[in-house]
Formats: C-alpha cells, structure tokens, sequence
C-alpha cells in the first residue's frame, strides 16, 4: 500500500480581509487532506498567520516578481517545479495566480482547482463574480471535491493588549483604508464627531490603524476623549482588542473583517467603490451602512446603527 503523503499548494496572496475570509477554506482543505503535506504560498504580511492558523505545513512568502524580471520569474518556477505539487487550490483566482498555473506546466503538472485555463477542476459557475467571497470559495473547493466550508475562524489569533491600558469599556474605530481609495474613507470630521458621540456614553473610542494611519489617527483623536493606538497593533492585537471590545465602527478595510469574525458587533461604511453584497464582513452581528458618497452618510445614522454590548 502506498502510503507517501501527497503535496499540496495553497495560493492566497492577499488583501488581509481576503486573507481573512480564506481561514474557512483553509480549515476545509485540511480536512480533506489530512495527512498530505500542504504549503501555503501567501504574501509576506499574513505569512505570520498562515503559520500561527496551524493548518499548513510550510508557509512560503511570494514575491510577486514582474512579468520582466526573467531571473525571479525563473527563480519561483523552479520553487514551484521542486515542490511537485499534486494539486493546486488557488483562492486567489486573479491573473497572476493563474499565470503561475502556467509556470508550473510541464511533466507533472498538478491538479489545478481554480479559473486558470486548463484547470482541472475549474470553478465553472458564471455567477462566481456575483457572489460573496465566502460562497464564492465555499462553491470552488465543492467542485474540487470538498463539499463542506466553515465558517471563518479566528479562535487561534490572540495576544496580550494590556500593554494598552485601556478601561473596561471602549469602542473601536477603524478609519483607514487602501491611501490609494480616499473614497472608501468617511471624512475625518465625521470620525472626530462620533468620537464625542462614543466618549458621552463613558466609552472610550480607540482608534486602530496601520503604521502609514498614525497622522489619521492622530487628526482624529486631538483634543477628544479618544485614545490612538494605529501603528502599534498586529493582526492578532486587533482580533483581541475585538473581543472585548463594545463594538466596533469602521470603513470598509480589512480589519473590520477580523472584528466581525470575532464577534466584535460591527458597524462597516460602504462608499459605491465597493459592493458589500461581494465583499462585506461576515459575522454574528454586523451592520451594513453605504451611501454613493460617504461624506453624505450623517454621524447620528451611524452612531444609532451600533448596538453596544
């Protein structure tokens, strides 16, 4: 009986609320395989998690080379090539990943579940635009033979955030957002108007954000009850200060979507740059507001929307 484990490759590159959303899909793979030996390759930020969610066996980090850097385009087709692969889920379905399909031809070219062509189990729904990512991925890994999903999962990211000294009751607010989508980010006045608005109920608005968020955050924060901690946060702070947090208001970004699947109950902006039916948080109390223009969405519409605990 043969019993050499298989080898299997996982592409999710990114952003971190597509990473986030993946962790179910993950969990399925796993199942289905498990006692094969499964590689995550991802981007460097969520490397991290890819190791600390304990699901794959080895991480590797994708270095996203140019179409015309010929030395690091060999470079990751001989990576590829020496993992001999016997099947491929790519949750990124983008262009590149499906351009790698095409680095890994040759003689035993894996099973490839995904949309690039020649895919051997192709995720032939038309509709597949349409639908939310959870359903979407949920949908392409039953047509490779893996009929059940869960939930996204983030139990395992957790850390220590006494460090932050913060009281019993607060609030988050996520403000940022990609700088390159300024119209997915309600305006600053709007944030600094909610923050009276949390603080007038003894609760402390905190404010979270990346390092290129801190100067947002402090606008935000002058002269208000609030207190900042952007660029002092890692994923797995973020998905604790959820936790405990009251709730949680924020733009459509992707820490919102760590909030939410941690229970935190959310209130999550959407501008017309982006459908919420395709690419809203997911969790078990969480609201959904949008407005063609978020600057014409009101401070007291949002503040009635969220439902503290």
């Amino acid at each position: 009986m043969n019993t050499q484990k298989r080898r299997i490759l996982v592409i999710k590159l990114g952003a971190l609320g597509d990473f986030i959303l993946a962790t179910g899909p993950f969990a399925a793979i796993r199942t289905a395989h498990p006692d094969d030996e499964i590689v995550l390759l991802t981007s460097a930020p969520f490397a991290e998690m890819g190791r600390d969610c304990r699901l794959f066996d080895d991480v590797w980090i994708d270095e996203r080379p140019s179409r015309i850097n010929l030395t690091a385009i060999k470079r990751l087709r001989r990576r590829l090539l020496s993992g001999r692969f016997t099947r491929v889920y790519d949750l990124q379905t983008s262009g590149r990943s499906a351009w790698y399909s095409l680095l890994m031809l040759g003689t035993g070219r894996p099973q490839w579940s995904g949309v690039a062509f020649g895919a051997s189990h192709p995720h032939a729904n038309h509709n597949r635009n349409n639908m939310h990512t959870i359903e979407r991925q949920a949908d392409q890994l039953a047509m490779a033979g893996i009929p059940e999903t869960p939930f996204p999962d983030l139990s395992w990211l957790s850390s220590e955030i006494s460090r932050f000294g913060l009281p019993d009751r607060y609030a988050l607010l996520i403000p940022g957002g990609a700088a390159h989508r300024p119209e997915k980010r309600w305006p600053v006045n709007a944030y600094r108007d909610l923050v009276q608005s949390i603080s007038e109920r003894n609760i402390l608005p905190v404010i979270v954000g990346g390092p290129d968020e801190v100067e947002l955050a402090a606008d935000i924060e002058s002269g208000l009850m609030a207190k900042s901690v952007a660029g002092e946060t890692s994923f797995a702070d973020i998905a604790e200060l959820s936790r405990k947090a009251a709730g949680a208001i924020g733009n459509d970004t992707g820490p919102m979507h760590i909030a939410a699947i941690c229970g935190c109950p959310c209130v999550v902006l959407f501008s017309k740059a982006s459908n919420p039916d395709i690419t809203a948080p997911r969790g078990a109390n969480v609201t959904i507001l949008q407005r063609e223009n978020l600057s014409d969405l009101g401070v007291s519409e949002v503040a009635a929307a969220l439902t503290l605990r």
